[in-house]
Order: structure tokens, then C-alpha cells, then sequence
């Protein structure tokens, strides 16, 4: 069930403007933090776009669709959005609901850019309409895997729920890690009580659990159960999917959030654009912008300059991916098709593993790049 039209719908439903759709999770069991950073990217760029003249002259109108981590939700969203004459898509941050959005736009000839979503096979066969900013979950997870052997940990385990991207991302760990002498246990978090995950982990001497859970539940619980179990003092909890990016881990009791590398796609300095749009962000939100707001603005940024460029037929919209050449907040944006992905992708994402700084958590410490 889609969320009611806002008014500027009905007000602009002579066609004035140039619709975006954007599919965003905005209730549970999306996640909402980063569906609001996300959202708030998007909409600042938006308002850029329209004070610069918008798209010859007519107002880029963003027309919002809650997906709530829900894949049917989404597809039924996107014949929605093509129904109302968008022109193109923006956003997702969940890599199943964006990959159920990418198949059914690209069916439709809806040119979809998703902001977030990682899953390496966003498409099944080769979608020439779909183009993704974030970077594939393989070249991201590949990376942090690097960051643990460099840091010492061989004997590793994974507290995983069942779906296809942590399964994914397990064996993206597995294939990097096992072949240089580490070992991946895998142990179920929906089974196993935070108790008797952290019996597991004693008795497999891990030095490091890396937590393929969702937030809150139960990677919370698991976090609070280890911090608080002397015999784990020297463990290194890990969050490849970067949960503790938003606010809430650095409210975690005790701050238990703190010191949990994770994997965040920010370059190690801003440039002049990316200041300045984090601090627009900053005052939008109300609390430090995360990457997903960046990848946000990003979107909206490269769509508006296509826009102008080729247009808004839809089919040439979707043939514009490999002359796009946009400074992003990140870096300049250019596609290519990157193997194993089905979509056109920016290669040159930039990728970190971080982690909040136990004497001041709202702050990010660089643990290493790729």
C-alpha cells in the first residue's frame, strides 16, 4: 500500500514538472535512520536543482514512496511511480527491496539510479536502464576482510540472519579470508540467545564477530551481551553492513557502540561541494550527516545533470549512463559496467572502514581504506 499523494501532486498534476520518483524506507521494518538521511539527500538536492532554474525552466518535483524493507511494496511503488509519469528513479537503501525495484523498472523502461543498495547482482540479466552509486558488496566486504587480516584476526566469526545479502556477504568473507589461513564460523543470531552466541564464541576462541544482523534486533542485544561478558573483553565486534554509522549506536549504554568497524563510503576529506553540502545536511537533520545522505544528494545531483543534458524522454534517460560525468559530493561520478553487477556502476566510490572513538563517540576514526 502506497503513503497518500502529498499536495504538491495534485497541484502539479497538469504535467508542469518534471517528476523523480524515489523509493525510501520510512517505517519499520525499514530501516528508518537511514531512510531519513537518505530522504534528506535527496530533497536538499531537489531544492538545488529548482533554485538553479530547475530543468529548462520547469521544477524538479521528487515524489516520495515509503518501500519499509518490503521487495512487493517496492515493485508495486514503481508501477505507481511510472503510472504518475516519473521519469526516472532515485534512492532504496536495502539491497533485496532495491533489486525487486530494479527488476520492475527495468521492465517498464523506468530508469531507476538506486542510491545505496549493495547487492553485487542487482539485476539478473543486464538492465541498460539501471546505473547504482553505492559500491557492489563484494568490493566493500572484500576490503574489510583485508582490514581484519591486517589487524590480526584469524579466527573470525559471523552472527548471521537468514537473506540473500547477508549470505552474500558471508560468503564474500569466506572467499577472501579462508584462502590466507583465517577461519569463518558461522552462528545463527535468529537461534542462538546473545547468551549462548557468546558460550560459541568462547569455546571457538574468536577474536573477532562480525554482526549480519538487523538493527535494532538482534545486533543491539548481541553488542550488549559480548560488551558485558568478561570472558570476550579483547573480542572485536565488526559491522560490514554499517549499522553503528547512525546516531543511535553512540547513545548505546556503557558506549557499547563505540569501536565496531564498519564500512562507510565517504572519502577520507571532503572537497568544497561536499562541505557544503554537509553542512546543509547537518542543519537538515539536525545531527551529523551520514554517507547515505551523500549518496542521497549524489543522486539527485547526477539525475538533474542528465536531465539537463539529454532530457526527460525516458528511453534517453536511460541511454545517458556511460557519458555521465558529475562532480558528486564524493568525487566525480562516471558509470561502467563492472562484471557480476547487471547494472551500470560507479567504480570509483570511495570506501573506509571506520569506527566511533570510545573517548568520543560521536567522532570517526579511519582504520583503513580502499
Amino acid at each position: 500500500m502506497s503513503t497518500p499523494p502529498p499536495a504538491s501532486e495534485a497541484a502539479r498534476a497538469d504535467g508542469s514538472s518534471v517528476r523523480l520518483g524515489a523509493l525510501v524506507p520510512l517505517t519499520r521494518p525499514g530501516w528508518t535512520e537511514a531512510g531519513r538521511h537518505l530522504l534528506a539527500g535527496l530533497e536538499l538536492a531537489v531544492l538545488e536543482a529548482n533554485a538553479a532554474g530547475g530543468i529548462g525552466g520547469r521544477p524538479l518535483e521528487l515524489v516520495v514512496r515509503d518501500t519499509a524493507a518490503d521487495p512487493r511494496r517496492a515493485a508495486a511503488a514503481v508501477d505507481e511511480l511510472a503510472r504518475l509519469g516519473a521519469v526516472a528513479l532515485a534512492g532504496e537503501y536495502h539491497s533485496v527491496v532495491a533489486r525487486a525495484a530494479a527488476a520492475r523498472a527495468d521492465a517498464l523502461g523506468l530508469p531507476f539510479l538506486c542510491s545505496s543498495a549493495v547487492l553485487d547482482a542487482l539485476t539478473e540479466q543486464p538492465a541498460d536502464r539501471v546505473a547504482r552509486l553505492a559500491p557492489p558488496q563484494s568490493r566493500g566486504w572484500r576490503i574489510y576482510a583485508d582490514f581484519l587480516l591486517g589487524a590480526g584476526h584469524s579466527r573470525i566469526a559471523v552472527a548471521a540472519e537468514p537473506s540473500v545479502y547477508w549470505a552474500s556477504g558471508a560468503r564474500i568473507l569466506r572467499d577472501r579470508l579462508v584462502p590466507r589461513g583465517a577461519t569463518v564460523d558461522e552462528l545463527d543470531a535468529r537461534t542462538l540467545s546473545p547468551t549462548a552466541l557468546c558460550d560459541e564464541l568462547v569455546a571457538r576462541r574468536t577474536t573477532a564477530l562480525l554482526l549480519l544482523a538487523g538493527h535494532p534486533e538482534p545486533a543491539v542485544p548481541i553488542v550488549t551481551a559480548v560488551r558485558r561478558d568478561r570472558r570476550l573483553r579483547e573480542i572485536l565486534i565488526g559491522a560490514p553492513a554499517g549499522q553503528p554509522e547512525f546516531a543511535g549506536w553512540a547513545a548505546l549504554p556503557g558506549g557499547a557502540g563505540a569501536a565496531i568497524p564498519f564500512l562507510r563510503y565517504l572519502p577520507e576529506r571532503l572537497g568544497p561541494l561536499g562541505v557544503r553540502v554537509g553542512a546543509a545536511l547537518r542543519e537538515r537533520l539536525a545531527e551529523e550527516p551520514s554517507f547515505v545522505a551523500f549518496e542521497g544528494y549524489d543522486t539527485v545531483a547526477v539525475l538533474a545533470d542528465v536531465l539537463r543534458s539529454h532530457g526527460t524522454d525516458r528511453a534517453g534517460i536511460g541511454a545517458s549512463w556511460p557519458r555521465v560525468a558529475v562532480e558528486g559530493t564524493r568525487g566525480q561520478i562516471r558509470f561502467s559496467r563492472t562484471p557480476g553487477t547487471g547494472v551500470w556502476q560507479w567504480a570509483g566510490a570511495p570506501v573506509q572502514v571506520v569506527d566511533r572513538d570510545p573517548a568520543q563517540p560521536g567522532r570517526f576514526r579511519i582504520l583503513h581504506t580502499g
